[in-house]
């Protein structure tokens, strides 16, 4: 008798309701649940950006600049911002500044050396003649200074690197250079994913946009120099 005055008073349709507010709060619960915690996340998070920065440093083939802005992103959403952004800024810093003075030292192996090193034929490789040309010339005109601009600078970092290896710089005087040098390439990246957490409400949607910003950054340079060059060549000479 209770039972068939309760479902007249509720009837079938708040029922269903009911049940059907019971199963979705049971899928968010579950779904949240396979969702790590912050505390996961930075575990994860921080080991592997100082890991890819380094290994970015070491071998330029990796995105570095894109890490940092995506770390940027993640940390912005995180529940203390301000905290998680310093540890991002200062981890990627800190790797950064690590994997320049590590291939600087070993470039160093190879200059000392009559048969040279693989280190230093892997910079050689990846600094074209005439890029290197132009940073010998602002090592000569503006010092360790270059290396600040280096590092903003799409491809620019390795050709300067080898301009200063090949001048022969102390090491020591190459890290005084290149310790604004890293600050100033985790600020510049670190500004473009805070700028892309801010502009999209979704976190996902702010990594994208940090990241094809990036990604933009690091190939309209070199594109635009090799379309120079190339419009050069076809002009003919007056």
């Amino acid at each position: 008798m209770t039972v068939q005055l309760t479902l007249e008073v509720w009837g079938p349709e708040a029922w269903n309701l009911a049940a059907g507010g019971h199963a979705a709060a049971g899928w968010e619960g579950g779904a949240a649940a396979l969702v790590p915690g912050e505390p996961t996340q930075q575990a994860v998070t921080y080991p592997a950006l100082f890991l890819l920065v380094v290994v970015g440093s070491l071998v330029p083939v990796i995105p570095t600049g894109a890490l940092v802005s995506g770390a940027a992103v993640v940390a912005l959403h995180q529940s203390v911002p301000a905290l998680s952004l310093a540890a991002v800024f200062g981890i990627a810093t800190a790797a950064a500044f690590l994997g320049d003075v590590t291939l600087y030292s070993l470039g160093r192996r190879g200059v000392g050396s009559r048969n040279g090193s693989r280190w230093l034929e892997r910079l050689r490789a990846h600094a074209p003649p005439d890029r290197l040309e132009q940073a010998q010339h602002k090592l000569r005109a503006h010092g360790v200074a270059v290396l600040v601009l280096s590092r903003l600078v799409p491809a620019g970092r390795i050709p300067v690197m080898l301009a200063c290896l090949l001048a022969r710089m102390p090491t020591r005087e190459f890290v005084h250079g290149n310790v604004p040098a890293c600050v100033a390439w985790t600020v510049t990246y670190g500004l473009i994913g805070i700028l892309g957490g801010v502009l999209f409400p979704e976190p996902w949607e702010g990594l994208v946009a940090a990241i094809a910003l990036t990604a933009l950054i690091s190939v309209a340079p070199p594109l635009w120099h090799r379309l120079r060059k190339r419009t050069r060549k076809e002009t003919p000479a007056r």
